[in-house]
């Protein structure tokens, strides 16, 4: 038996005498006894390693800036020489019947999946049931083609509506429901905080974090819209160090040029280094907080169109290795 199964299997079963503990006595004997989540979930995915190690970086890059066009990405993002990806859920119809061929493409191309963004989680009372089982069903595919995470949004149109401590609420107990349901096959949940959004502000990041159940609902940090929704994203860090699942690493542009009312809706994101946000100071944070995990470099849209996906995204690499002196 590998040590990494054993861990496994170690943590579960802490799990489940931690669950079971809140049973009558005679239920605890047969919460024991029952097999462990399958597959076993690693609970490094929640807390801290059990044993103290210095921080490390791996770094992935997102599909979103091809636009839907997923092979290029993916064929792109391995040329570019990053570990891992994050696709969206505009992939998931063509290769939900066959997931293995996915994961085989990845493979192919020394990918790992890192994340699957499974879209915004829709508030409106009627589509609740809905809305879990869409998610949940996004998460059983990031496991059947060996992802990691699985990430949501929220689909609150703050330009169109002013939030209340309800909406708060129902979408941190929609997040917690489809966290259990994920967790129970070994993919996380997390949140991404975003502009225009429930998540907007630092404010509003910790108001969902305080209404979701910490169990099943950690943060996917963006630190572009962080930082444009009025936050310090290395603050974020230290703040949220014992949730922080994975991140977004981007940049953002604002004001911009020639743009009137209020400048904190006046933006573009930017490759690395082309924007405004105190990248270094941030990854001190990281390294501070000894986080180890996955940083997720992503880039909406190329904001110069004479360039491509690729020539964009080597920018934001040279950045990292250059300026940063970090290894992709």
């Amino acid at each position: 038996m590998s040590s990494s199964f054993s861990r496994r299997r170690f943590v579960v079963g802490l799990g489940a005498i931690a669950a079971a503990s809140t049973l009558p006595t005679d239920s605890l004997a047969n919460s024991l006894v029952q097999k462990p989540l399958h597959p076993a979930t690693d609970l490094w995915f929640f807390q801290k390693p059990i044993t103290p190690a210095p921080a490390q970086v791996m770094f992935g890059y997102a599909a979103i800036t091809w636009g839907g066009n997923d092979m290029q990405a993916i064929k792109d993002v391995a040329e570019m020489g990053f570990k891992g990806i994050q696709l969206r859920s505009n992939i998931v119809p063509e290769y939900a019947s066959k997931p293995k061929a996915l994961r085989d493409i990845l493979a192919q191309h020394q990918l790992e999946m890192v994340a699957l963004s499974s879209g915004g989680v829709q508030l409106a009372p009627e589509r609740e049931r809905e809305e879990i089982e869409k998610h949940a069903r996004h998460g059983a595919f990031v496991r059947d083609v060996g992802g990691r995470y699985l990430q949501v949004t929220d689909g609150f149109a703050r330009r169109k509506s002013t939030p209340v401590a309800d909406d708060y609420k129902r979408l941190g107990r929609l997040m917690t429901e489809i966290g259990k349901r994920t967790v129970e096959i070994g993919i996380p949940l997390g949140y991404h905080n975003h502009m225009k959004n429930l998540g907007e502000t630092p404010e509003d990041v910790e108001r969902l974090m305080n209404e979701s159940d910490p169990r099943y609902v950690k943060l996917e940090l963006d630190i572009a819209h962080y930082f444009q929704g009025g936050g310090d994203p290395a603050k974020a860090a230290r703040q949220y160090k014992d949730r922080l699942l994975f991140l977004h690493i981007k940049d953002v542009e604002s004001p911009l040029a020639g743009a009137t009312g209020d400048p904190r809706f006046s933006y573009r994101f930017v490759e690395l280094g082309r924007g405004k946000v105190d990248l270094p100071a941030f990854f001190a944070a990281l390294k501070e907080i000894e986080f180890r995990g996955w940083a997720i470099v992503e880039l909406d849209a190329v904001p110069d169109k004479t360039r491509t996906p690729k020539e964009a995204g080597m920018i934001s690499k040279r950045y990292l290795e250059e300026k940063l002196k970090m290894k992709v």
